[in-house]
């Protein structure tokens, strides 16, 4: 109401920075609210909120006694604007700032929270007030943490899903009050759902949105569309509804993020090492991301992304900067994770693991922690209890990872901490027990190996993880360890360089040993002990060689590395692996060599002496076994090869006390280490092998000999105490169940486990001994044959055993075989040993055996040759004995070995002379029927060889006559097919006249008798039979080819254009003596395949292809008609058609094959009833065909090659 010269222009555009003049102007005129309203509004879109807030502030004091209804406007105003200051404000406090000064979201929300309660008291059901309530639920819900997981069923109650609910039913209730026109309540409502996780929901709200408004771009809902489908899983259509935002708007930050995004998604599901990972990841980054930054760097997601980037960058500065931003300025829980998170990276990177281990809590409660939370998060909340040594709790928090989702990291890191606890319990010497943990460490690293097979998801190979694994396998399963180990290599040798490749040649192998030189040392010395273990020692020289060219090149490449104990190393293991292939000459240049450079290395020395033991034990060896013992004798190795030395160079004695092996071993254990687990062994060795040579005559040297064994037991079972996989020890203890308790099957489990463990040949020894008690002998000879082979066939005790087992299985087998093949193993150990009496006396021994087996078998079951051999052998048996029993040391007593070579010379001596005589007479008596047996065998197999003979003349026989009965009948049938051919020339001779230009035409017939009635054109032409009556009398038919007789014949065009006398053809006979009439209109002009004669009125008339009547028929015609020649009815004759197909034909009513001249061929008639023809005894059908030609084939063709075919 001023008037206009009072009037106070306010340029909307250009206000003033302090709103106080403004205020003060408005409240001293009164102004009216819309005044108040569009300052107010102005600042805001200059985006000074404060300011708007001022204004509308002191407008609402200006207008506090005004109509409350007026303030509705103003409070709605400024609810919005505080929302508006709720989203830019920080989540939390900054550092440095105190609380009640803090302007945060919460701040803010609190704020608007009063003004929107302030205007529902005035009027709550004023319209935008419902579309403020329910932006404001949804910025209260995303300061609220998410809900935990819940049991599968339940309602999820949580102060956030029930603020984002509220958030639903303000919208709706904004959405109703607009009489459905208000579209942004609609994309709210959408918006909620979505937080609720209502997909499917929200995506049918925005696309409602979209098809009512397809202009709107701020806000866009194809935005929503397109998050809504990514979430439900059509990654495509999110990407194309981003797409098109971006068209509509290329400036949308927000689109532009989202689309950086999905390429970042997709290149996570290819490896790294994919040629298509770089293209992805740059496009998203640059193109997208970028882009997205450069349009709004406060944006949250978009500083999320791009903190992210920059931590694999490792640039730690701009990462916090960016973290800061996303975690202040977001609404969305996730993004504030993901801001948390970098953070965590950030300090676990810097090594402030206290930092790193809260924003990790805070990151995974930011996304619901507990059950749901941040994997990663949980992921680096378990590195920083490994790093800070909680192991145990590491293990729990991965263990529960693992049970949520199968995560190969977790998986990983909890394999990897078992098998550092199972390699610390190895190492430090523990007994205690980790199988346990064995089997963890192995079942997750195996399910991580598992998982990089699955193309799907793009995972590559870890070397450390199959390092671990080989060490878990390394003594259970050393073929599984080796595997690993080559899985290792085959990485390594993947990642060299081209350049670092040699040149292939024609020489695989030798290309393949220059690129393995670019492996780790290490690795190849590993690779090269398990192919020792498995006895490959070709291939473990070679992987040793290989090593040794590797560390040269190590050393050339850096120059930290420690080569020379690499070297060392791998020059031993080659030493040895030289040494067990029986290379002695090439292991001592090794040992030699590694003295020079290492003076002091004691395992050199001692494989030299041993060596020197080998080549020389009663010279050389001895000297460097006791000059080794000298230079070093605390060294346990030392000493334990002198142990083992005076085990085999020592005087056996009765008094275990007196022993110089056992004085030894005590004095070990006493003055050096009481716990040297050799030591142990030898002591239970010798315990054992005392016990087992104690007399057993009385009680009381039983009970000496069981304490003996018990004491060897004791000291068995403190080396396996201190050491449960010695095997040695084990096998002492299997060898006391054996010796003093005769528990044969426990031995037997205890030998097959060491057997396992130890490739030595005392183990097959052991089990040959126990097989051979429980009386398996098969058994026992292929356990003391595996020993032989594996001391090379050069220990006569192993021969004596085998020739002991062959022994034992003739005597129960009763095979004289068998006592050969143990009279031909003590043989060799005597060979080897020719200075050891009861090697001469198990020879003799077995020949008495062999000999008194034979005199017991029967004639049957022996030869002449065999007695005669024994005799021999028990002849050499006495001998051997006499001797034996005459030397120095018999291994028995001298009258026992007299009586028995006694009781050869007499006793046995004379059973075998009588055996040689009653084998000789019943070899003779027997040869007497096996020659006669011989001779009836061979008459039988000569009357066979007869009887087959003839039976093969018999079949070339019958093949013969067949040949030839085939040969005259294709004769046969080449001769008809040449008369047919002579008669179709003839025919055609009748049939056709040459004119005076010489072309041919087929003569016209006409009819030759009978009564014929010619008709008018126009009429139709009817047939009689001769008298023109009938029992059925005559039917009248149609010409021109239409007939109502299914057995009439065609007319060619020819004779439809041209009218024809027809001969009629009567049919006599039966049917004539019944008073019947037949009538054909069938013309007769070929008779290919009649037979020479038919059957007319009860006579048989001749009828031939160019005979007497036809010529007759023809000169009549000729008469006649001049140049047309009419056929003459003629008589019906019945046929016979050999052609099945034919037959059928007729009989369904089909006319018969025309020729080519346009004729058809002579067929049955049909009766006037419909009666079969076979009812007419006069229509028997007469065979038309020759039955010689039938047989042979085809019966109508006249191709002579179709006859002879078939």
């Amino acid at each position: 109401g001023l008037d206009a010269e009072e009037a106070v222009e306010v340029n909307l555009e250009e206000l003033l920075d302090d709103p106080t003049e403004l205020c003060t102007l408005l409240e001293n005129e009164g102004a009216a609210r819309n005044f108040w309203m569009i300052i107010a509004l102005a600042y805001a879109k200059q985006h000074k909120i404060d300011h708007a807030i001022e204004m509308l502030t002191k407008g609402l004091q200006a207008m506090a006694s005004s109509n409350p209804k007026e303030k509705l406007s103003l409070l709605s105003c400024m609810c919005w604007l505080f929302l508006w200051k709720s989203r830019e404000a920080p989540r939390m406090v900054p550092e440095g700032q105190h609380v009640s000064e803090a302007r945060t979201k919460d701040y803010y929300l609190q704020a608007s929270t009063a003004t929107l309660n302030e205007a529902s008291r005035i009027n709550p059901s004023f319209p935008p007030l419902f579309l403020a309530r329910g932006v404001l639920y949804l910025l209260r819900a995303s300061l609220q943490p998410p809900s935990k997981s819940l049991a599968p069923g339940s309602t999820d109650h949580a102060e956030r899903i029930e603020t984002l609910r509220q958030a639903v039913r303000s919208f709706e209730d904004a959405h109703r009050v607009s009489g459905g026109r208000n579209m942004m309540a609609i994309l709210g409502r959408s918006r909620a759902q979505f937080s609720l996780g209502k997909y499917a929901d929200a995506l049918e709200g925005y696309q409602e949105v979209l098809g009512k408004m397809p202009d709107l771009l701020d806000p866009d809902p194809r935005i929503g569309i397109g998050c809504c489908f990514w979430q439900l899983g059509f990654k495509d259509d999110a990407k194309a509804a981003w797409e098109r935002a971006l068209e509509k708007d290329p400036n949308s930050k927000i689109a532009s993020i989202l689309m950086g995004l999905s390429y970042l998604s997709s290149s996570s599901q290819v490896a790294t090492t994919d040629p298509s990972f770089i293209p992805l990841y740059k496009k998203a980054m640059t193109e997208y991301t970028q882009k997205a930054f450069k349009l709004d760097n406060r944006h949250p997601l978009t500083c999320a992304t791009f903190g992210g980037y920059f931590l694999s960058r490792k640039s730690m500065v701009n990462v916090e900067n960016l973290a800061r931003k996303a975690i202040e300025l977001t609404d969305v829980n996730a993004i504030a994770s993901d801001g948390w998170y970098l953070l965590a990276r950030k300090e676990h990177y810097d090594g402030n693991t206290t930092r790193a281990n809260d924003f990790y809590q805070k990151s995974d409660q930011a996304r619901g922690g507990g059950d749901r939370g941040y994997l990663p998060a949980k992921f680096g909340m378990a590195q920083i209890q490994v790093i800070q040594q909680d192991y145990d709790g590491a293990k729990f928090r991965l263990e529960k990872i693992i049970q949520q989702t199968k995560s190969i990291e977790a998986m990983t890191l909890l394999g990897t901490l078992y098998a550092d606890e199972v390699f610390t319990n190895q190492s430090a010497g523990f007994k205690e027990d980790k199988s346990v943990q064995v089997k963890k460490a192995t079942a997750m690293l195996e399910a991580v190996r598992m998982a990089w097979k699955d193309p799907k998801r793009h995972l590559s190979p870890d070397s450390s993880v199959l390092l671990n694994l080989a060490r878990l396998y390394e003594i259970e399963h050393p073929e599984k360890s080796f595997q690993c180990l080559q899985h290792v290599e085959q990485m390594e040798l993947d990642q060299i360089p081209d350049e670092h490749r040699p040149e292939k040649t024609d020489d695989e192998v030798a290309d393949r040993a220059a690129l393995r030189e670019n492996v780790p040392p290490q690795l190849l010395n590993n690779m090269g002990c398990f192919l020792y273990q498995a006895e490959k020692y070709d291939q473990a020289t070679m992987t040793f060689q290989i090593a040794m060219s590797a560390c040269v090149k190590v050393g050339e490449k850096d120059d930290t590395i420690d080569t020379d104990a690499l070297v060392t190393t791998i020059s031993y293991n080659l030493a040895r692996t030289y040494e067990a292939a029986g290379m002695l000459d090439e292991a001592k240049k090794v040992y030699e060599g590694l003295l020079e450079r290492h003076s002091d290395y004691t395992d050199a020395n001692t494989r030299l002496a041993y060596i020197a033991l080998r080549q020389s034990p009663t010279d050389l060896g001895p000297k460097a076994i006791a000059k080794l013992y000298q230079s070093d004798s605390t060294n346990l190795e030392v000493r334990s090869l002198y142990g083992w030395y005076l085990g085999k160079s020592k005087k056996r004695t009765s008094n275990i006390a007196e022993d110089q092996e056992q004085r030894h071993y005590k004095h070990t254990l006493q003055h050096h280490d009481k716990h040297d687990r050799y030591s142990l062994t030898g002591m239970g060795n010798l315990y054992l092998s005392t016990a087992r040579e104690m007399r057993r005559d009385t009680d009381s040297d039983k009970e000496k000999r069981r304490k003996t064994y018990e004491k060897a037991v004791e000291f068995f079972d403190k080396a396996l105490q201190l050491d449960p996989r010695n095997a040695y020890a084990a096998q002492g203890v299997g060898i006391a169940l054996v010796e003093d308790k005769k528990e044969f099957g426990a031995a037997v489990q205890v030998f097959s486990k060491v057997r396992e463990t130890v490739r030595d040949a005392s183990v097959y020894i052991n089990l040959g001994h126990v097989y051979s008690d429980l009386k398996q002998y098969s058994r026992a000879v292929e356990s003391y044959e595996t020993a032989l082979a594996k001391d090379r066939g050069n220990d006569p005790q192993i021969l004596a055993c085998l020739g002991r087992v062959w022994l034992l299985k003739a005597k129960q087998e009763k095979s004289p075989l068998a006592m050969k093949n143990s009279l031909d193993f003590s043989q060799r150990a005597l060979e080897l040993s020719p200075e050891q009496p009861h090697f001469k006396f198990n020879i003799a021994f077995v020949q008495i055996q062999l000999a008194q087996l034979l005199y017991t078998l029967p004639d049957s079951q022996r030869t002449l040759q065999d007695v005669q051999a024994a005799a021999e052998g028990l002849d050499e048996a006495i001998e051997s004995l006499t001797s034996i029993a005459q030397s120095k040391n018999p291994p028995y007593p001298k009258n026992d070995i007299e009586q028995r070579a006694n009781m050869g010379r007499n006793t046995m001596r004379r059973q075998l002379e009588r055996a040689v005589q009653s084998q000789k007479e019943y070899q003779e008596k027997n040869a007497a029927k096996l020659q006669q047996a011989r001779e009836v065998r061979e008459a039988e197999l000569k009357k066979r060889e007869e009887d087959r003979r003839r039976a093969e003349e018999a079949a070339m026989e019958e093949k013969r006559k067949v040949a030839e009965e085939r040969q005259k009948m294709q004769e046969r049938d080449r001769a008809l097919a040449e008369k047919r051919a002579e008669e179709e020339r003839k025919k055609e001779e009748a049939e056709f006249s040459i004119d005076e230009n010489g072309e041919k035409h087929k003569k016209k017939k006409r009819a030759a008798g009978g009564e014929r009635k010619r008709k008018k054109k126009g009429d139709v032409e009817t047939e009689t039979d001769g008298d023109g009556t009938g029992a059925e009398g005559g039917s009248a038919r149609k010409r021109g080819g239409k007939s109502t007789t299914s057995n009439s014949a065609a007319v060619t065009s020819d004779e439809e254009r041209k009218p024809k006398r027809r001969r009629k053809l009567e049919r006599k006979g039966k049917a004539g003596a019944e008073g019947k009439t037949f009538k054909s209109k069938e013309i007769v002009v070929e008779s290919e395949s009649e037979e020479e004669g038919a059957k007319v009125d009860g006579e048989v008339k001749e009828i031939g292809v160019g005979g007497e009547e036809w010529d007759a028929e023809m000169r009549d015609a000729d008469d006649e008609d001049g140049d047309e020649a009419v056929p003459r009815q003629r008589k019906k004759i019945s046929r016979r058609i050999e052609d099945d197909d034919d037959e059928d034909e007729d009989e369904e009513g089909h006319a018969p094959p025309q020729e080519a001249n346009g004729d058809v061929e002579v067929g049955d008639a049909p009766s006037p009833e419909g009666e079969d023809a076979q009812d007419h005894h006069a229509d028997e059908d007469v065979p038309m065909v020759d039955e010689s030609i039938a047989a042979a084939g085809n019966s109508v063709a006249p191709q002579p090659e179709a006859l002879v075919d078939s």
